[in-house]
C-alpha cells in the first residue's frame, strides 16, 4: 500500500492567518467601522485575560471581540465560555463568534451604546469588561461615557480592561473613585501595546 503524502496535512491555512485576512478585508470595505487593521496579538490577548478571575461567577463582557483573539485567551485562561457576553458590531464577526463559541452570548450591537445593547443579556452584574475597542480614536467625552456605562453594569471592584497602542492612557488615571494599573509595554505585539485596568470601588 503506498504511503500517504504528508503534504495534505499542511494544505489548510492556519486559523490565525484566516482571521487576519478576514479582518483586513472588512477593514478595507468599512475602515470607519474597524478599529484596527489586524486582530490583537496572542501575547497582548493573554495579558488582557490575566486580569480576569477564572473562578468568578458573574458574566464577562467583551467589547469589540472581532474574530475572537481575546475571547480565545479568556477561554484559555479558564473562563467558562458560558459566562462570556460578546458585544460585536460586525454581523459577519458575530456569526463567526457564534460558530466558535456556541455557549457564549453573542450580541450584535454598538459597544458605545452598551446599556441599550446588553440590557436583556445580563442577569447579574458583570465580573469584568474587556475592551478591544480603539478608544484613542474617539473623543474623550465618548471614552468617559463608555467607561461610566460599563461601571454601572459591573460589580464593585470589577476590572475594566483596555489595551492601547498609545503611550498615554486611553482614559485618564485621575477619575474620582477609580483605581488604575497598567501592564508593562508589550513589545512583542505589532504595534507595541499596553494594557490598562480601571476599577471602581
Amino acid at each position: 500500500m503506498p504511503l500517504q503524502s504528508p503534504v495534505r496535512a499542511h494544505t489548510k491555512k492556519p486559523l490565525r492567518l484566516d482571521d487576519e485576512v478576514r479582518f483586513l478585508r472588512f477593514w478595507i470595505e468599512k475602515p470607519l467601522h474597524m478599529g484596527a487593521v489586524m486582530p490583537s496579538g496572542r501575547v497582548l490577548a493573554r495579558t488582557m485575560a490575566q486580569y480576569i478571575d477564572p473562578k468568578g461567577t458573574g458574566p464577562v463582557i467583551e467589547l469589540g471581540p472581532g474574530t475572537g483573539p481575546i475571547t480565545a485567551a479568556l477561554v484559555e485562561r479558564g473562563i467558562d465560555p458560558g459566562r462570556l457576553v460578546l458585544l460585536e458590531y460586525n454581523p459577519s464577526f458575530c456569526a463567526l463568534l457564534r460558530e466558535r463559541y456556541p455557549r457564549a452570548t453573542v450580541v450584535q450591537g454598538d459597544a458605545y451604546a452598551m446599556r441599550q445593547a446588553l440590557w436583556h443579556a445580563l442577569a447579574q452584574p458583570a465580573a469584568a469588561v474587556v475592551s478591544g475597542l480603539p478608544l484613542v480614536t474617539k473623543p474623550m467625552r465618548t471614552r468617559l461615557k463608555l467607561i461610566r456605562e460599563a461601571f454601572t453594569m459591573m460589580a464593585p471592584g470589577a476590572p475594566f480592561v483596555q489595551f492601547t497602542y498609545s503611550v498615554a492612557p486611553p482614559i485618564p488615571k485621575s477619575l474620582p473613585g477609580v483605581s488604575t494599573e497598567a501592564s508593562e509595554r508589550i513589545w512583542m505585539n505589532i504595534p507595541p501595546a499596553r494594557v490598562w485596568v480601571y476599577r471602581r470601588g
